[in-house]
């Protein structure tokens, strides 16, 4: 995903950190739009633009975990980088077991948050969003999913063919076909848009 077409979501209850945040990113080029609230967020944001939701775990009214349980139940998949006061190992593992992005610190490094923001934008940088890919993935014919299975373990093609007795060329006709369903144009973007997929 390229910057210029992302949106970064700060969600913090706390108008400094809000405006010190937005202040920070749209010095390094971000598109920031900043909600006080789990609830504000909830109404206002536009989940069909790409990004990433900065999120304070604790706040008033829904805390940063709840929205993330409201945002799975809704099926908005903006990737969520959790910031945090407190030490709190436990709600961090849970978090990200659910699906967080990472996890970071108050008062936050603005080099680490700049570059955690910059590699999840780069790990989403096929352009679909997580339904995207589900319908994608729900494409793929059994033998094709077999040979995304050996390709992310980097299997080449005459391996693949060795192993499911085929010829090289109906691997090569396979491939084609499932980057095509998934909209990839490299071994590099297969391997990112499908890590953490079961195919």
């Amino acid at each position: 995903m390229k910057e210029e077409n992302a949106l970064i979501r700060i969600v913090d209850d706390d108008a400094s950190v809000r405006d010190a945040l937005v202040y920070m990113l749209e010095q390094e080029g971000f598109d920031t739009v900043a909600y006080a609230s789990a609830e504000e967020f909830l109404v206002n944001d536009m989940p069909s633009r790409p990004g990433v939701v900065v999120l304070d775990v604790r706040m008033p009214g829904m805390s940063g975990t709840r929205l993330q349980d409201e945002m799975i139940a809704r099926r908005i998949d903006t990737p969520i980088i959790f910031l945090t006061g407190h030490g709190d190992v436990d709600m961090a593992v849970k978090a990200l077991r659910k699906g967080a992005y990472h996890f970071l610190q108050k008062p936050v490094d603005t080099d680490e948050l700049v570059r955690t923001i910059r590699e999840c934008l780069e790990k989403t940088r096929c352009g679909l969003t997580a339904e995207e890919a589900r319908e994608a993935i729900g494409l793929l014919t059994p033998r094709e999913r077999q040979i995304a299975n050996l390709l992310l373990q980097g299997v080449p093609n005459h391996g693949i063919a060795e192993r499911l007795n085929l010829s090289v060329r109906t691997v090569e006709n396979h491939r084609t076909s499932l980057y095509r369903k998934l909209r990839v144009n490299s071994y590099e973007e297969l391997k990112s848009l499908l890590c953490g997929w079961k195919i």
